[in-house]
């Protein structure tokens, strides 16, 4: 009898300790700086944290915003990186989700979003579209600026 690959059953993005798990990244032509500025700035983080003012970005801090996204920052190093408990209203329990600015050059940055703790295959796949359309929110920002 032959012995089943535990593997070739391993959904996508399912991690064997938390869940599931979903990354996506883009290469912007932009430094770090101007990444940061417009992640934090009142616009950029409509995009990734809904409606929410009078945030600080600061480790500690607790947001909960019109659209129904409630989080904590856990880590925050301006220019490079953020973690936080990220969730949607209605689900049981929050994600850890992190952005990462990436660059080797000085004039093009990575911006990488990374959950975990996803508790279901179809939240992961609702969470990659929604990433994508937000790097594709923020790279027509910076298209249209480039252009002026």
């Amino acid at each position: 009898m032959k012995s089943q690959n535990t593997e070739s059953n391993k959904i996508v993005g399912q991690t064997a300790a938390t869940g599931f798990q979903v990354g996506v990244r883009r290469t912007m032509p932009i430094t770090p700086e101007q990444a940061w500025a417009f992640l934090t700035s009142s616009e950029g983080a409509k995009l990734w944290l809904g409606h929410v003012s009078n945030l600080t970005f600061s480790e500690g801090e607790t947001f909960t915003s019109s659209d129904g996204i409630s989080g904590q920052f856990r880590v925050v190093k301006p220019f490079r990186q953020f973690r936080l408990k990220w969730s949607m209203k209605d689900w049981e329990k929050p994600s850890t989700l992190q952005i990462r600015l990436i660059s080797d050059k000085p004039d093009r940055t990575t911006i990488s979003f990374h959950q975990e703790n996803l508790v279901h295959e179809n939240t992961r796949e609702q969470m990659k579209l929604h990433w994508e359309e937000v790097l594709n929110e923020i790279r027509q920002k910076f298209s249209m600026m480039e252009r002026r």
